[in-house]
């Protein structure tokens, strides 16, 4: 009896074997699966996700607009893929999205901190900016000054922001310091709260605060809380690191760099061209007056084809939104008709709101008909509201000005260089009309414009406020005979929600 005994080298042959089959199988395997770059690029998709913000992500006449809606379009075109956008109901949530891997990036103005790069990869920065300190500007309060000045006051940051991080480093060293962050809270939420005086503070990004605090007039950021911290885009770790390194080649493109310098102008140096008491006398009379105006707007703008922003501006700037509207010479109602401009559009009683709106967007598209049509818009609508103010007599005559001056009589930018000249005996001594109070139609056009702008912004927000608004403005003068799509309520806290 023997007992077998293995050979020893022939046990190594058979487990280097077996090994050997083990590193080919899991090469083949690796060979067989797709990286993170190549899965996108396969399905077809990039998932984002974003917050709906003005700064972010919003509607604007049903189409998508937005910073970082532009910013990760163009990424996803530059990989050949259809950008999808993950909206959750908070910014918290987009931290959640991630961790649950329903988006390859997050891009909402996020800051890269050292507790969220211990979670997650970041792209190269785009941006960088402060977080400063807002408040209101009132009688007797003076701006805090340090974080001691905070002290018993009621403060509201975003929840699982930046913000929150850097409030808990402070307070180590301010132990008194106390806010709160709501989850349901948004940016133009706190900002709301702060201009209303229900919040004394919030923390804002400088850039972000600087694109909108024109808006809310009487808001100051008053100290940088830290210096000025790197944005960028935020993604899930992953083992192979191919769309992090898609992201450092896009980043350093030549055209990437010139596209966020364009989208900068375009997002974040937006202003108001409105002043202090303006703004405020125009907020007041867009709540108290122009709600129960705001259906028959969009009813005239459906049979007008003019855009309603256009007419609601039209109408602040004639009687500010005022059914009962009455001027010297007779003109009355919201769009202060004449009896002649009245009779030619079939209205009845100029008092009567609906009908002064109705009878005036038809009598724009009526003026409009006196302006050549090779003139383009915006200039064929500034051409004619300054010809309806003035007279398309004088109108004529400073267009003639400004072709003997060598400029083109077909452009606004040049004709309202010439049009105070009508005042002057020197020119209106050389036209066929004579005098007129040429800077007039001037400022008529400019403050239209400006009313335009401040309802538009108004707009924007109200789409950053709905997940599916539908209501959208358009953020170029060109389309001012367009009529937007079917409304949504405006950003005003007794707006009906069915309006």
């Amino acid at each position: 009896m023997f007992k077998e005994r293995k050979s020893p080298h022939l046990r190594e042959l058979i487990y280097s074997g077996a090994l050997i089959s083990l590193t080919l199988v899991l090469a083949i395997i690796g060979l067989k699966t797709p990286t993170q770059l190549d899965a996108i690029r396969n399905n077809g998709v990039l998932r984002v996700a974003t917050t709906n913000t003005p700064m972010t992500y919003f509607i604007r006449r049903s189409e998508p607009a937005g910073f970082e809606y532009e910013l990760t379009k163009a990424f996803a075109d530059h990989l050949g893929v259809e950008l999808e956008l993950v909206l959750p109901s908070s910014f918290s949530g987009l931290f959640q999205v991630l961790q649950e891997r329903n988006a390859h990036l997050a891009a909402a103005s996020l800051t890269v901190t050292r507790e969220r790069q211990q979670r997650f990869e970041f792209s190269p920065p785009y941006r960088q900016s402060a977080p400063v300190l807002i408040y209101r500007v009132r009688q007797g309060n003076p701006a805090p000054k340090t974080p001691l000045d905070l002290y018993g006051r009621s403060i509201g940051v975003l929840k699982s922001s930046s913000y929150e991080e850097l409030l808990d480093q402070l307070r180590q060293e301010f132990p008194k310091l106390r806010w709160f962050s709501n989850p349901d809270d948004t940016v133009t939420d706190l900002l709301d709260r702060v201009h209303e005086g229900s919040l004394d503070y919030t923390i804002l990004d400088s850039t972000v605060f600087d694109a909108q605090k024109s808006f809310y007039p009487g808001l100051k950021a008053a100290f940088e809380l830290q210096p000025p911290q790197p944005i960028a885009w935020m993604l899930n770790r992953h083992h192979d690191g191919t769309l992090k390194a898609a992201l450092q080649q896009w980043f350093a493109l030549e055209e990437t760099a010139q596209l966020i310098k364009t989208l900068e102008e375009r997002y974040f140096s937006r202003t108001n061209p409105l002043n202090f008491f303006d703004t405020v006398s125009f907020r007041r009379d867009l709540e108290e007056r122009f709600l129960p105006l705001y259906p028959w707007f969009r009813e005239a703008a459906d049979a007008s084809g003019i855009n309603w922003l256009l007419l609601a501006a039209i109408a602040y700037q004639e009687s500010h939104w005022r059914a009962d509207a009455v001027s010297p010479t007779g003109v009355r109602g919201i769009m202060m008709l004449t009896q002649a401009a009245a009779a030619e559009v079939g209205v009845d009683d100029r008092t009567d709101p609906k009908q002064s709106i109705l009878g005036g967007a038809q009598y724009l598209v009526n003026v409009k008909q006196k302006i050549p049509e090779r003139i383009p818009e915006p200039d064929h609508t500034w051409f004619a509201l300054a010809g309806y103010n003035v007279g398309f007599g004088h109108l004529e005559d400073a267009r003639i000005l400004t072709q003997k001056a060598g400029k083109d009589p077909d452009k606004w930018q040049h004709v309202r260089e010439y049009l105070p000249l009508l005042s002057n005996p020197r020119y209106y001594n050389q036209t066929r009309y004579g005098y007129a109070r040429g800077h007039e139609p001037v400022q008529y056009v400019s403050n239209i414009r400006k009313y335009m702008e401040l309802l538009r912004w108004e707009v924007d927000t109200a789409g950053a406020r709905n997940l599916n608004p539908d209501l959208g403005s358009d953020s170029d003068a060109a389309d001012t005979n367009e009529s937007s799509s079917e409304a949504r309520p405006l950003p005003l806290s007794n707006l009906p929600s069915s309006l």
